[in-house]
């Protein structure tokens, strides 16, 4: 006895059932070379094939959202950039190219020297790595601490190397070095090499003091600012900082202006007043163009 199988009964229009075979045939649900809506149907059911919202985005939002998948990109927030991506890839809206580059990071978010140099730090092993300046010049490092960092707009690799040089930082900190992840070359090889690895990075201690109204508004920055109190009985507060870099402790304390003072140690000291002189010559030597009259 042949037991007949669950069957459900449409009732559709004509070119409704039309649209159905098309989506039959759009998605491989044929029988021979006919469309076949009952395997269209149990196909969704079965989960094979999904239904979603109508695929009517804007060009606008489609560029908006590419911005952000940029942004999280740049930024290093992986996990969230790789589910955005995965919700713009099913979209029908992308163009060929966008969908290509999009499936092309989603595929390999993370380029392979990325994910050895991760691996090394994790196992505490020293290593080698070729890294292009901004002038594309190629340097060659021996690795023996590191950390990615963010400094500003991108990544970095803050790191304790042996060679020292070509490194204009002061002397206690010129092992250290911050390379840009995006100069390191694509097909760079990471490779092993021998002797220790290092606990940390080179570090000094500066003091820096805090007038005026940044005075009050100032909060430590984690635990990197050691001591934070105020001077006695003045309105100054006095913060003592561990750095690795003083190219990055300077550029920060410089938006300060006149409300921040370095007191030392004085090497530091003495490199932040020389750029603060240098800025102060140029603007006093340079006559700037005047504006032209206006018509009346």
């Amino acid at each position: 006895m042949v037991r007949r199988r669950p069957s459900i009964t449409l009732s559709i229009a004509e070119h409704e059932k039309a649209q159905l075979e098309q989506l039959a045939l759009a998605f491989g649900q044929t029988w021979g070379a006919k469309p076949n809506v009952s395997k269209l149907i149990k196909a969704i059911a079965q989960g094979k094939l999904r239904l979603a919202s109508n695929h009517d985005w804007s060009r606008d939002r489609i560029d908006t959202l590419n911005r952000i998948l940029g942004w999280l990109k740049t930024h290093d927030e992986v996990s969230a950039a790789l589910e955005l991506a995965h919700l713009l890839l099913e979209r029908s809206e992308l163009s060929l190219p966008l969908r290509q580059e999009i499936q092309a990071w989603a595929d390999h978010p993370s380029p392979p020297w990325r994910q050895e140099i991760e691996q090394w730090i994790r196992r505490q092993q020293p290593f080698r790595l070729a890294y292009q300046d901004a002038a594309g010049r190629i340097w060659s490092f021996t690795v023996r601490h590191a950390r990615i960092e963010r400094h500003e707009d991108y990544l970095y690799l803050d790191c304790w190397c042996d060679e020292t040089d070509g490194n204009q930082d002061i002397d206690p900190l010129q092992h250290n070095w911050s390379l840009r992840l995006d100069r390191i070359p694509a097909e760079t090889v990471i490779a092993r090499t021998d002797g220790p690895w290092r606990p940390q990075l080179s570090q000094i201690d500066v003091e820096f003091h805090l007038l005026g109204n940044l005075a009050f508004s100032y909060r430590p920055k984690s635990t990197a600012d050691l001591e934070l109190n105020w001077l006695p009985d003045q309105p100054i507060k006095r913060v003592v900082r561990r750095i690795h870099n003083t190219f990055w402790f300077c550029r920060e304390v410089r938006r300060y202006g006149p409300d921040c003072i370095i007191v030392g140690p004085p090497e530091v000291r003495d490199r932040f007043a020389r750029d603060a002189i240098a800025v102060a010559n140029y603007y006093t030597a340079t006559r700037l163009p005047r504006p032209k009259a206006q018509d009346p």
